[in-house]
């Protein structure tokens, strides 16, 4: 395989902290690395400077000639003034009816969202989500040897993240990306990265693989520190032993890393969990009562809902972009009343509140006095730990427990709102969207203080690895006014997208540029049986005209290959030109069709 990139002994600093240090690695043609590591650790800056965008301050950093390359980071810079179709389709330079004939960018438009989004929008009226969705379509739109995305999952729904883990499976272009989303990770990668102390670990496979990689490393660490203590009394024994004893050492194996999981318990015992919820919060939590619930300029999201938390339930809450999940959880906590109905809560019911916006720290704190400012101490599971205890535990050291919160980055903001929700002892736990920004290994201690958590916990969230590791059931919000319950989970939620799609779509719905206004359909086309021959024929020339793109970038490659052989490059232009003319007759009728069944 190729080498596109490579990176010779590269260190790079801000500050006194080194981020990177003497770093060597490479990224092979077709290869799909996915970077973890702590929030600060130097992630982005290793992902920047292999783009390009940082210099090292020392070190080499190469690239194979006529490297074509997008990257899309979290700063989400777009041109002031421009359009979305400005952003994603223009620099494509194709025409209307190319773009629009082509299969893999309607696909892409409608996979990432831009359909939802509006090709004619302005970028500067965009949410930060939709700027970072319009800046990854305009990448993944693109013919690449190589894509890096910094965090692409974070602003994308359950269904969203499915799709660009499908779509990036099917590309032939190399990838490097920044994830936190281990089922993203785990299906995506085929290799990981692990930034950590200033150097770069590498390890083959995804999560789960680098997870037992990691454990193994550990073992072995702990092994060896045992033997380096123990060595005189071990050379002494092997010497007493003779010369027949001196064998080859066994090597370890795979059984030996196994070990390490052969004797661990379930994460949680939930029987014993919710007897003592139960305790802790007597028999009614929270209900609602023939609820329904509004935006706030009257669009019903759910209607007649009558819903009742149990103590010790654990709810997954997951659905479409704008159908209430946030405006549930509100109500929920008490903070917006029901459109109609009621809300009842018990009296014991103690509510923490995980909410997305970052509004609610004290900024002229330090981060010890902050979680201090909640509690000095709780109780968590069957012990005790101080303040400083569990901000250690996600992901504070006790250096950093004395930092300004106001000079905190965003990841440290979110850990910290969470240890504060935490040190209020909660009995009911509404967390909406609670691993934007954490890293994998705060994720995972957050994960290991919930297994022992009792009390009522509902939670949002597009983490599909985090939602089925805590929950025990999932709910969702389709859209259509109703709270469903998902026997089959995440997987179910998707499957039963998937059918109300097919259903709302039956023939293909090609994404197509605003226009001023649309001629009314013909008469002949408003008959069902010509609508559905000529959705047929629709399929039948986007299926052709595939193959005519495939044939074309065929013949541009053996073009280039044929550059010293005048006969050969009269022969592959002639064809060239036949298979130019063939697809712009076959998207000409696609045009033609499509706009008939508008």
């Amino acid at each position: 395989m190729a080498n596109l990139i490579n990176l010779e002994q590269v260190s790079k600093s801000f500050g006194v902290k080194p981020l990177l240090d003497s770093v060597s690695l490479g990224v092979q043609d077709g290869e799909r690395i996915g970077v973890v590591g702590l929030n600060g650790g130097g992630k982005t800056t290793m992902l920047e400077v292999l783009a390009g965008l940082e210099e090292p301050d020392s070190g080499r950093v190469s690239r194979v000639g006529g490297l074509r390359m997008a990257v899309v980071t979290q700063r989400g810079a777009l041109p002031d003034g421009a359009t979305v179709a400005d952003v994603v389709l223009a620099p494509l330079g194709l025409a209307e009816h190319e773009w629009a004939g082509d299969a893999r960018i309607r696909s892409i438009l409608a996979g990432i969202g831009i359909d939802s989004v509006g090709l004619d929008r302005g970028v500067d009226g965009l949410s930060g989500g939709e700027r970072r969705r319009v800046a990854l379509a305009a990448a993944l739109v693109q013919d690449l040897d190589l894509l890096v995305l910094d965090e692409p999952t974070n602003h994308l729904d359950v269904e969203g993240v499915q799709w660009l883990a499908g779509h990036l499976l099917e590309r032939r272009s190399a990838l490097v990306v920044v994830t936190h989303d281990r089922w993203f990770l785990d299906t995506v990668a085929t290799r990981t990265w692990e930034v950590v102390g200033g150097k770069v670990e590498s390890y083959e496979g995804g999560y789960n693989d680098w997870i037992f990689a990691r454990a193994e490393r550990a073992r072995q660490a702990d092994a060896a520190e045992e033997r380096r203590q123990n060595l005189a009394r071990k050379e002494l024994a092997w010497l007493r032993r003779g010369p027949q004893a001196r064998t080859s050492k066994p090597r370890y194996r795979v059984e030996a890393a196994e070990a390490l999981i052969a004797n661990v318990p379930p994460p949680r015992d939930s029987v014993a969990l919710a007897s003592f919820a139960k305790r802790r919060l007597g028999r009614v939590v929270i209900e609602l009562e023939d609820a329904s619930l509004a935006t706030p300029d009257g669009r019903e999201l759910v209607h007649d809902l009558t819903w009742r938390l149990g103590p010790g339930e654990r709810i997954g809450l997951v659905g479409v972009n704008g159908s209430g999940k946030t405006t549930l959880l509100r109500t929920l906590a008490g903070e917006r009343e029901p459109a109609s109905g009621r809300r009842i809560q018990g009296q014991t019911v103690k509510i923490g509140w995980l909410r997305q916006e970052l509004d609610d720290l004290p900024t002229d704190m330090r981060v010890l006095e902050a979680v201090k400012d909640v509690a000095e101490r709780i109780v968590l599971g069957d012990k005790e730990i101080s303040a400083g205890q569990l901000a250690e535990r996600l992901g504070f050291t006790p250096a950093r427990q004395r930092t300004p919160v106001g000079d905190l980055s965003g990841g440290e903001r979110r850990r910290l709102q969470l240890t504060r929700v935490l040190m209020s002892e909660p009995n009911v736990l509404l967390l909406d969207e609670p691993t934007n920004d954490l890293d994998i290994d705060t994720l995972q201690q957050l994960e290991d203080i919930l297994d022992g958590w009792a009390g009522t916990l509902v939670v949002i969230s597009h983490d599909r690895y985090l939602v089925e590791r805590i929950c025990d059931s999932t709910w969702a919000l389709f859209g259509d006014g109703k709270l469903t319950n998902l026997p089959g989970g995440i997987e179910e939620y998707l499957r039963r997208r998937e059918a109300v799609a097919a259903a709302a779509a039956p023939g293909p719905a090609p994404v197509r540029a605003p226009k001023a206004g649309t001629a009314e359909a013909p008469a002949a086309v408003r008959d069902g049986a010509a609508e559905r021959a000529a959705r047929k024929e629709l399929s039948r020339i986007e299926r052709q005209v595939a193959k005519l793109s495939d044939r074309e970038d065929a013949l541009h490659e053996a073009l280039a290959a044929a550059a010293t052989d005048p006969q050969e490059l009269q022969r592959l232009d002639a064809e060239l030109r036949t298979v130019v003319a063939e697809k712009e007759s076959a998207e000409e009728r696609w045009m033609e069709l499509a706009s008939d069944l508008e």
